[in-house]
């Protein structure tokens, strides 16, 4: 694990020192970058679920999974991620609560609720995905991940899942809150309460589970370790590419204001 992180570190560090975070300054801004990103919210459940399936017995009759402590970590991560509480203690999925997030910052959830309703089974995704109106990179990104799942090979499902997250986004996105006025952080409760619960997961419990999950499936064949390192890379290229796109939005939404006044 610590070759592959070192191998990586480059295009980690152009995710980390993103141009896209300066131009994070307003709630205006985070709409913007919400109703892109949420397609990254949703396809980490379809990996996740992939995962499920792979590692755990999810088929009758029962029968034990060959890997009693991955199947743990997956099931640990399946239970917070597809059935958490939100702020007001209700059981909700993480996407569920984004997309009560982006309504509160009043963000377009009908599109994205539309575009997934129109995927339908693996078999199809591919063509299904490039039939939508998403622009290159989101088809880019989802593109990439139905490719890493339908390998049907845990150990590059799991690099597809654990690399190419968005740390700096969670810590970005409170202090623009905080910075929106005194009633900044209660307007917007449950953005801040998603973003808190994010940190406290990903940093805590979720992002070491993943780390350890791929060192339990690769173990010491090198041929894994190798695809885990192509599909790591390829998940954080295709990140940036998402960030690039959000990024371009941002600017032009900042022109036509300017073009405005």
């Amino acid at each position: 694990m610590e070759h592959l992180e070192h191998h990586l570190q480059g295009v980690r560090d152009q995710l980390k020192n993103h141009p896209l975070y300066a131009q994070l300054e307003s709630v205006e801004d985070i709409k913007i970058f919400m109703e892109s990103h949420v397609y990254a919210v949703w396809d980490f459940m379809s990996l996740l679920k992939a995962l499920q399936q792979q590692l755990t017995c999810t088929s009758l009759p029962w029968k034990p999974a060959s890997d009693a402590s991955v199947a743990r970590f997956i099931n640990e991560i399946v239970l917070e991620e597809e059935s958490d509480f939100n702020e007001l203690g209700e059981t909700k999925s993480h996407f569920e609560m984004y997309l009560d997030a982006m309504k509160e910052v009043e963000a377009d959830t009908s599109k994205v609720l539309q575009v997934i309703s129109t995927f339908t089974n693996l078999e199809h995704i591919s063509h299904q995905i490039e039939n939508t109106d998403l622009d290159q990179a989101e088809k880019d990104f989802l593109q990439f991940t139905f490719e890493a799942i339908n390998t049907q090979q845990p150990h590059i499902i799991a690099a597809a899942f654990t690399f190419g997250r968005e740390d700096l986004i969670p810590d970005m996105f409170l202090g623009i809150i905080e910075q929106s006025g005194e009633n900044g952080p209660s307007k917007y409760a449950k953005l801040s309460y998603y973003l808190k619960r994010h940190i406290e997961l990903d940093g805590d419990e979720h992002g070491p589970l993943a780390v350890k999950m791929i060192k339990a499936l690769c173990g010491s064949d090198e041929q894994k370790w190798e695809d885990v390192f192509t599909y790591s890379r390829r998940a954080l290229e295709r990140r940036i590419g998402l960030w690039d796109s959000i990024a371009k939005k941002l600017t032009e939404n900042k022109d036509n204001l300017v073009d405005a006044l």
